[in-house]
């Protein structure tokens, strides 16, 4: 796989271009970034065949959609062997509300980012979800109070 850093500057406009905008027609993300349609649309084929570009996606507003509540959970687990990790990572994926899922070094194993509608939506989810995942030992939650800062554009 190519690495980030064997990226030209070509790649990287269109990276950061579609970044901002991912609906770019190939005839304006060309002229933003100075190549032809043709070029173009082989990049960025390019860059989705080796998995830097792993997809598209329409951004929400979780205010507009009332789910403004956003809590960060750390996580310790009971055991660290291969099985009990696993455990505990396949079985997050399926909770609809954790958006965010990482390992993590230091006194706690995971950090969850969980986004819901309330603080009664979340107490639900605790009791009756998040410390039953597999190996949970305990859960510590952190309520966002605002969002100073949110960007999914990597500093390219």
């Amino acid at each position: 796989m190519k690495r980030s850093t064997d990226l030209d500057d070509f790649d990287r406009k269109i990276l950061r271009a579609l970044q901002e905008n991912a609906d770019y027609s190939m005839a304006e993300l060309g002229d933003k970034v100075g190549l032809s349609h043709t070029p173009c649309w082989r990049r960025i084929k390019r860059l989705e065949a080796e998995g830097i570009i792993r997809g598209r996606v329409t951004l929400l507003d979780p205010q507009k959609l009332d789910l403004g509540v956003t809590v960060h959970c750390y996580v310790t687990i009971h055991n660290h062997d291969e099985d009990s990790l696993n455990n505990f990572e396949s079985a997050v994926q399926d909770v609809q509300e954790v958006v965010e899922c990482y390992s993590t070094s230091g006194n706690k194993d995971y950090l969850l980012r969980v986004v819901v509608d309330s603080v009664a939506h979340y107490e639900q989810l605790l009791k009756r979800t998040l410390v039953h995942l597999p190996n949970v030992a305990s859960v510590n939650s952190t309520f966002a109070l605002k969002q100073v800062k949110y960007t999914t554009q990597l500093p390219l």
